[in-house]
């Protein structure tokens, strides 16, 4: 009778911790999955507004722009890239946080040059889409350039954020640039024209950044010493960012530039860096590590946000990618270009030194 109680008394308990054992065995491990969940930027930052010379997250506290802008998507060196497994390689294996979509009005059948409309804001949508999907900020871009003064193209800027800002106005991770890169006119004219698209946005979309380019070619005022943008801003609107677009291997951005944005955030003017290559402005010639490296250092001491140009397999220097490769997304360092490989370098080290707060 021992031997058989001993026996169902042993049975017993091999039976419950064999339950025991296949409970725990198909239990989700909580853990893992909450080690793999991104929390993603924007669910971490929330909507960004302006503090004085700032940018800001929802909480109030100094927030960074880490990123990267595509060619223009008008042509096949840009669009391509508009695809959401890029901008999640780009999140997850970069670093970066804000994706910024680079469309021409006059080059390359741009918006204003017999491209088709339709086909580009569909660019824009998607682009806006993936960036969303992936809690990233993402920048509207109207990448003026070779039209140069953007008074020419103000009907069609008007009624271009006017659709932009009535669609996104809910949206938090929504940053509009209204003029790239001002040249041959001068602050005035840009403030006029701004003043005409920051109305219409503001019509629909109350909080977005506005960010409003500067002659010339964004370089926060008409020439080398000249600080008319900080010493006459726009008034009464809130959230409103200049920008300024630095070159490295230009000798006058590195001998003035750096000066100019000193005395814009004294004087409490929030400026972000929209555009930087790591070469000369035209996009090709040798790139300077050396500049970039000081730049940058520069910028991340002031909390000064920035997108480097551009997610491209161009075959110039500033291109992010190597010419040869045809992936678009996913990309081995192999396949990135030897600029590609100092970004990403040095957009990986400044998130991992923000911690918590990148």
């Amino acid at each position: 009778m021992k031997g058989r109680k001993l026996r169902h008394r042993l049975t017993a308990l091999l039976l419950a911790f064999a339950m025991i054992f296949t409970a725990v065995a198909v239990q989700p491990n909580c853990d893992a999955f909450a080690a793999t969940k991104v929390k993603t930027p924007v669910a971490t930052h929330g909507r960004l507004s302006v503090k004085g010379a700032d940018l800001v997250d929802a909480k109030g506290k100094k927030f960074q722009l880490r990123g990267i802008s595509t060619h223009g998507i008008n042509w096949d060196v840009g669009y391509p890239y508009v695809n959401k497994a890029a901008f999640k390689t780009l999140r997850d294996d970069w670093g970066v946080n804000a994706v910024r979509l680079a469309m021409y009005t006059s080059e390359y059948n741009g918006y204003c040059a017999g491209g088709s409309k339709a086909a580009l804001r569909n660019q824009i949508y998607k682009g806006v889409k993936y960036a969303t999907d992936l809690g990233m900020y993402v920048i509207i871009d109207w990448h003026i350039l070779n039209d140069g003064n953007p008074m020419t193209q103000v009907a069609e800027a008007r009624r271009f954020f006017a659709t932009m800002a009535k669609k996104y106005k809910k949206q938090k991770n929504i940053i509009y640039e209204i003029c790239n890169e001002p040249n041959g006119c001068d602050w005035k004219t840009v403030k006029r024209y701004a003043s005409q698209v920051i109305k219409v946005i503001r019509k629909y979309d109350k909080k977005a950044i506005i960010v409003v380019g500067t002659p010339t070619w964004s370089q926060l005022g008409s020439d080398g010493t000249h600080n008319e943008v900080a010493d006459n801003p726009i008034k009464g609107y809130k959230n409103i960012m200049y920008s300024l677009h630095f070159y490295a291997n230009e000798w006058s951005h590195n001998r003035y530039l750096p000066a100019k944005l000193a005395y814009a955030r004294k004087k409490g003017i929030a400026v972000i860096v929209t555009e930087f290559g790591m070469s000369a402005a035209s996009g090709d010639g040798g790139i300077s590590k050396a500049y970039t490296g000081k730049w940058l250092t520069r910028l991340n001491k002031a909390n000064v946000s920035y997108f480097c140009w551009s997610l491209s397999n161009k075959n110039e220097s500033a291109s992010l990618l190597a010419s040869w490769t045809s992936k678009t997304s996913r990309w081995k360092t192999s396949e990135l270009s030897e600029a590609g490989r100092y970004i990403r370098a040095k957009y990986r080290a400044r998130k991992k030194a923000l911690g918590s707060r990148a």
